[in-house]
């Protein structure tokens, strides 16, 4: 099974993507990143996102969680529509304390996503290909991700206050995060499931 993670951005942040595939050893494998060009419009953000799921690999074989903070809410609503085949979860990145969801929309706090990665990578249980073309790109973003104490008490966690982006690792986490849940795959009985 494969997972798709979007990270939206589009005018400061580019959109990113990163697909990753449960390996027979329950090990992820990062098996594609793509960091998409500043300006791009989100239609055609939501046209890659389906070339890519196309791909005979994972055509019916994986799934999708994508960035729902700020304008995600109308970008899931155009990857809905470009009825992509598979189940797509929309999360909302949040400074929260504790994940929540209401079917199949989340609210995760970006210091779980981000703890999750650090996990993954400390248990050897995700593996990145060096020949991905923005592997280093990945590891640079990774390395500089940190977290900032405001003012008024609320932690800001990012790399970006350090020369670096993090969508890559954002799209990155989203993927990894979705193959942590027990969800339905699309076109199953939710009943079958638990949300774990």
């Amino acid at each position: 099974m494969f997972y798709l993670g979007l990270d939206l951005g589009q005018r400061r942040d580019p959109s990113a993507i990163a697909v990753v595939q449960r390996g027979r050893d329950q090990r992820l494998l990062v098996r594609h990143l793509e960091r998409i060009p500043l300006g791009t419009s989100y239609p055609r953000v939501v046209s890659r996102v389906k070339e890519i799921l196309a791909l005979d690999e994972l055509c019916g074989r994986c799934s999708v969680a994508a960035d729902a903070t700020g304008v995600g809410a109308p970008v899931m609503d155009m990857l809905r529509d470009a009825r992509l085949g598979c189940e797509i979860a929309s999360v909302t990145i949040t400074s929260g304390e504790r994940e929540s969801q209401s079917g199949q929309t989340w609210n995760v706090p970006k210091r779980d996503l981000m703890a999750g990665l650090q996990v993954l990578l400390e248990r050897d249980e995700l593996r990145i290909a060096e020949k991905l073309r923005d592997a280093g790109a990945l590891m640079r973003e990774l390395m500089n991700v940190r977290t900032k104490r405001k003012e008024n008490g609320r932690e800001r966690m990012g790399a970006d206050g350090y020369g670096e982006h993090d969508d890559l690792a954002i799209a990155l986490a989203l993927g990894c995060w979705r193959a942590g849940k027990q969800l339905p795959r699309y076109g199953e009985s939710s009943q079958r499931f638990r949300t774990g």
